[in-house]
This record gives structure tokens, C-alpha cells and sequence, in this order.
């Protein structure tokens, strides 16, 4: 870790990442910032990115996938339980669950925050909510998956990654649009990835309102992850032994050095001393249940760590650029990264995988052990969870919403 313009950095400094936080950090009401080991560039803040506000939040720092989130579940199984129909279990899991961008639940999911009076209350929720209910239960695409994993004691683990869907993302593109004096519904502003971070005053009502709507995005994630993860065990017919549920993407009040603050962890994972958290590696890496010890680096970070590898290559660098082929179909060509190099890397390492592209390869990401060892002083791992199964949606979604 160094000391880089008083922000903590931990791994090598990714140019770009730095300048971003940077500039958030400028902000009259930022107390303090932080880079992760996995950061990379963001929108306005840098994915890895920590910053503490005084009586501030930031939609942009937040991101559109508000409440992005891990919850992993020890199951009751051996590896010996199930690896003989690893097949048959991936073939179920993804073609009853949900994978992709605007798609919808095939099965109605019933929850009582669609009952909540906020969704009568601010009128900018009313249009979301019937998209709101028809998604609950999807995964979406990106870097979004479903893994089957073991443990070093042979026990099976379920793990998911994905966020509020298209809710958070209208909600973090309208309040940005207001923030920028347009309407809600309007076409999203286009900010910059370099413009500084919007950030709205926590005690107007435009604060308000977002603070609300990012609150109950947050619990839409944490329902619909609760739902896959209840779908999962149902087709492996086991038992939760060990549930573990933490997000990013998100601002929390807390309270560092005496003072309350609004952080804002955007790609990074809250790891206060015994707080526990799942840390997902690539499609062919393995992945981590870790938790926070109390440390000075501890404190610098404001208790957070990774929340994944980190990306290395970009979409586009990875899978080339989107074109119609003769038949009219959107296709990706001219990417470094082949079928071949992904599918040889996912074989070696025995893992069964449905959906995906190559923009989610292994070769797009940093090695999670590597990222891991920067904050060694800050988290300790519990578990190390090797993947043998991982769905995540297919090649050919296009992803407009990017990382």
C-alpha cells in the first residue's frame, strides 16, 4: 500500500483509476478516499473506488447497478453428492433462471417491498415498477453469474453476483439527469467518464429522494439474490448450512474517527473487524469468503477491501467491436481474447461452464490471490471456494449498461 496525494492505493496504480479518485477527492466535502487492489476505471469514480462525504452522496459514485452484491450459501452437500450430474445441474440452472439484459422472471416472484408505500410516495418510482416486479429473480449479463463451488473440506457452496437490474439503473440515470436540471425520464446527460463525480446534498429533498430510491434498490438486490440462491438449492435438493450476503455499489452512513460520514464503496466490499464476505475470482478462478480484522490499513481503507479480481482488459479490447453480420445478427469481431483461449482456460480447470463470453474471460482479469495478498493485513480468508460449475449470460447479449 502507498500513499499517493493523501489517498491510500493498494496494488500498482492504474493511471486512470488514480486521476478519478483524484478528482473525487477534490470535492470541499470529501473527508477522505481510498483504492482498492482491484480497481480499475469507472464513470466519474473508479470501480475499487472509496469515498467518504460529509452530508453528501453521489448517484455517479454510487454507479447504475446499485447494490451489486454477492450472497454465497454452504450447502449441506459433498462434492462426492454431486459431481457425477455437474452437467444435468448447469443444464437446470440456466435454462430456469433467468440470464440477460432487459429480461424478465418466467416465474412471478411475490415480495413485500412491492407493497412499500415509497413506491406511491415518489412519483419517479411509479413508471419503474412493474419492470421492477417482471425482473425480480434475474441475473442480468455482464459480469453477473451463478456459480457451484467446493470448499477445502469437499462441502459445496452456491454463490451469485448481480445487482437491482433495470430498477437502480433508471434510478441512478434519473437522479443524475436531475441533478444535471433534466427530467427523470429523460435520455441519460452522457457524462463523461472523467467528468467529476455528481453529488447531491443529503438533507435537500433531490438528496432525499435519492437516498430513498438507492435504499430500496438495495433491498430489491438483496430479494432478488435471495430468490436465485432459493432456486439453486431447490435443483441441488439441499440445505442452507451458512449463508453469507454482502453488496458494493452502495453508500452507508457510518461513523470513522468520531465523525458520521456517507461512504460510498463503489466495486468495493465493506470488511469491517468480523464482518464476513463473499469475493468472487474470474469464471476460472477460484473464489473467497473472507473476513475483516482491525488494522491502521483497516482504518485508511475505511474498513473495505476487493470485490473481485479487478479487470485488466476491456470489453472491447477482449471481444472487438459489435457489427451486423449478412444475416442481420449482432456479432463481435477483431477482440484479442478467442473462444479457443476461454474454453481451453475453463477446461483445464475443470469447470462447467454455461453462458458467457469471452469479455468475461479469465485472460480480462487480475489473479484474485494476487489482489488478496495487497490486503492481507486487513481481511483474512476463511474458505477457498475452487468453481465447477458457472452460468452467466451468453455471447451474444449485448451489454449497454458495461461494467
Amino acid at each position: 500500500m502507498k500513499i499517493i496525494d493523501k489517498i491510500p492505493v493498494w496494488n500498482i496504480p492504474d493511471e486512470g483509476a488514480l486521476r478519478q479518485i483524484q478528482t473525487c477527492a477534490r470535492d470541499e466535502s470529501v473527508a477522505g478516499a481510498a483504492l482498492m487492489a482491484d480497481h480499475h476505471k469507472g464513470y466519474s469514480m473508479p470501480i475499487g473506488g472509496v469515498v467518504a462525504y460529509r452530508n453528501k452522496v453521489s448517484p455517479s459514485g454510487v454507479g447504475y447497478d446499485i447494490s451489486c452484491g454477492n450472497k454465497a450459501i454452504k450447502t449441506d452437500l459433498a462434492y462426492v453428492d454431486i459431481h457425477h450430474d455437474i452437467k444435468s445441474i448447469m443444464d437446470d440452472i440456466f435454462s430456469r433462471i433467468s440470464f440477460g439484459i432487459g429480461r424478465v422472471n418466467e416465474e412471478r416472484v411475490e415480495d413485500p417491498l412491492f407493497e412499500l408505500p415509497i413506491w406511491r410516495e415518489i412519483p419517479y418510482l411509479k413508471k419503474l415498477k412493474s419492470t421492477a416486479e417482471a425482473q425480480l429473480g434475474t441475473v442480468g449479463s455482464g459480469n453477473h453469474f451463478i456459480d457451484i463451488l467446493v470448499d477445502q473440506d469437499d462441502q459445496i457452496w452456491i454463490a451469485n453476483h448481480f445487482g437491482s437490474r433495470g430498477l437502480g439503473h433508471k434510478i441512478a440515470t434519473g437522479f443524475m439527469n436531475l441533478a444535471h436540471g433534466k427530467k427523470f425520464d429523460d435520455s441519460p446527460h452522457g457524462e463523461n467518464m472523467d467528468a467529476p463525480a455528481t453529488v447531491l446534498d443529503l438533507q435537500s429533498p433531490l438528496g432525499q429522494d435519492y437516498w430513498q430510491c438507492m435504499q430500496l434498490a438495495g433491498r430489491y438486490a438483496y430479494a432478488g439474490r435471495d430468490w436465485v440462491c432459493g432456486k439453486v438449492l431447490k435443483i441441488l435438493g439441499a440445505k442452507s448450512v451458512e449463508e453469507i450476503h454482502n453488496h458494493h455499489n452502495f453508500a452507508w452512513e457510518e461513523t470513522h474517527d468520531g465523525e458520521k460520514l456517507i461512504v460510498v464503496r463503489k466495486g468495493a466490499t465493506p470488511a469491517f473487524p468480523g464482518q464476513k464476505g463473499f469475493v468472487g475470482g474470474s469464471m476460472g478462478d477460484n473464489s473467497v469468503i473472507i473476513e475483516g480484522v482491525d488494522h491502521p490499513e483497516s482504518q485508511l481503507s475505511f474498513y473495505s477491501t476487493v470485490h473481485g479480481a479487478g479487470r485488466v482488459m476491456s470489453r472491447r479490447a477482449a471481444a472487438g467491436k459489435w457489427r451486423k453480420n449478412k444475416r442481420g445478427h449482432r456479432v463481435r469481431s477483431g477482440g484479442e481474447v478467442s473462444d479457443g483461449m476461454m474454453l481451453s482456460w475453463i477446461k483445464e480447470k475443470g469447470v462447467e461452464l454455461r453462458g458467457a463470453g469471452v469479455d468475461e474471460s479469465p485472460h480480462c482479469y487480475r489473479r484474485l490471490n494476487e489482489v488478496l495478498n495487497e490486503h492481507q493485513n486487513s481481511i483474512k480468508i476463511l474458505y477457498v471456494l475452487r468453481p465447477i460449475g458457472v452460468a452467466m449470460a451468453g455471447e451474444d447479449v449485448f451489454d449497454p449498461y458495461k461494467d
